[in-house]
């Protein structure tokens, strides 16, 4: 006897997917504000959890005193370099934007040329020849993209205000993760395990490694650069080491290196006729410029063995989408993604026959003769 088949409700099927879509758009929506806050609390917690656990061990196994001074760290590390940025610069703009849109902008006479060796008079009366034949038509046709340019770059510090708010996001998420980290992690196992078994749960642990790997291998050893570099300015008696330290952390961070800082620093120096304390920050420079090629490769394979192009692609990316929080973000979001699909293509084995064989064996399939 057959048995009827239930008719299938596809208005019930659809307005149910229907809902699901409208209530996770919806939660979506409004956790949005806090979601690249979480997202970097959980990069710098994955990174540090070792350190927390072996405080833990330190501090009689309290969890909260362990808690009590990862905050700590954390503000030490990120808040307040950050308002050190945002007051340097509070500080500068405003006499820099008067000078930028000022109606009163000539071209500087370089007299310090008159010193240089050799060509230095010959360069000085060239320019300031230029300068008195047509300098103040040039500077007339300059000045209004200067003073456009210049507002436009000082404007861009309302984005150093949302950098500041995801901070505090950042150290908030922080610290509720330090406290209950055991069960968020094994939340997320659970949840990948019910979309995909084994497999999810292994793509979890592997988004850990590369997360971890990236923290040590980018952001550690652009804080140890950026403050070994902003120790040899301060001793050497350059002016706003604080904040030249800042920038040599952040051209780290975007994978420049801490020499675009130091150069100008070494040739301030030695034109200034110290060049003893030029001759100190040149030696340490090269020792500061070249930590990388030791540290990040090393930090790096203690987490997962990637590949520092696609460290840099992140970093690049992950700013250019998401501002300056996207220096952490983008390389994560895309070592994660390179740790699934290296694992995943490495389940299967590597073709053994050669690529003209794989070509033949593909042209003879498509032959007339191949269906006889």
């Amino acid at each position: 006897m057959l048995k009827n088949r239930q008719p299938v409700d596809v208005a019930q099927i659809l307005l149910s997917v229907m809902f699901l879509l409208v209530m996770i758009t919806a939660c979506l929506w409004i956790v949005q504000p806090f979601i690249l806050g979480f997202a970097w609390a959980g990069t710098v917690v994955i990174a540090t959890w070792p350190v927390l656990l072996h405080l833990q061990r330190l501090l009689w196994g309290r969890r909260s005193l362990a808690v009590l001074v990862m905050t700590l760290l954390l503000l030490v590390l990120f808040i307040v370099p950050v308002a050190l940025l945002v007051n340097s610069v509070v500080d500068n703009s405003g006499p820099l934007v008067k000078w930028a849109t000022s109606g009163h902008m000539e071209l500087p006479r370089l007299e310090w040329l008159n010193a240089v060796p050799l060509a230095g008079a010959k360069l000085y009366s060239s320019w300031n020849a230029m300068i008195d034949s047509g300098g103040g038509a040039i500077m007339a046709k300059v000045r209004p993209y200067i003073g456009t340019t210049t507002t436009w770059f000082i404007g861009q510090a309302a984005n150093i205000g949302r950098f500041v708010m995801h901070c505090g996001l950042m150290l908030l998420f922080s610290v509720l993760l330090y406290w209950r980290g055991e069960q968020v992690a094994q939340g997320f196992r659970h949840f990948a395990f019910r979309l995909a078994a084994k497999r999810g749960d292994a793509a979890v642990v592997l988004a850990a490694q590369a997360i971890r790997a990236v923290a040590l291998g980018v952001v550690v050893t652009a804080l140890v650069q950026g403050v070994l570099g902003g120790i040899g300015l301060a001793v050497t008696g350059i002016p706003y080491a604080t904040l030249l330290s800042v920038v040599m952390i952040f051209c780290c961070l975007v994978q420049l290196g801490p020499l675009p800082v130091l150069i100008p620093a070494i040739i301030w120096l030695y034109w200034s006729g110290e060049t003893t304390w030029g001759t100190v920050l040149l030696v340490w420079s090269c020792v500061v410029g070249t930590l990388d090629n030791v540290i990040r490769p090393m930090l790096i394979r203690m987490g997962a063995d990637l590949p520092l192009v696609l460290i840099l692609s992140g970093v690049i990316g992950g700013m250019i989408a998401f501002g300056m929080i996207g220096l952490f973000i983008g390389p994560v979001v895309l070592a994660v993604s390179w740790r699934i699909y290296s694992v995943w293509v490495h389940e299967a084995p590597q073709p053994l026959i050669s690529a003209a064989d794989a070509v033949e064996s593909l042209n003879d399939a498509e032959s007339p003769g191949a269906t006889k």
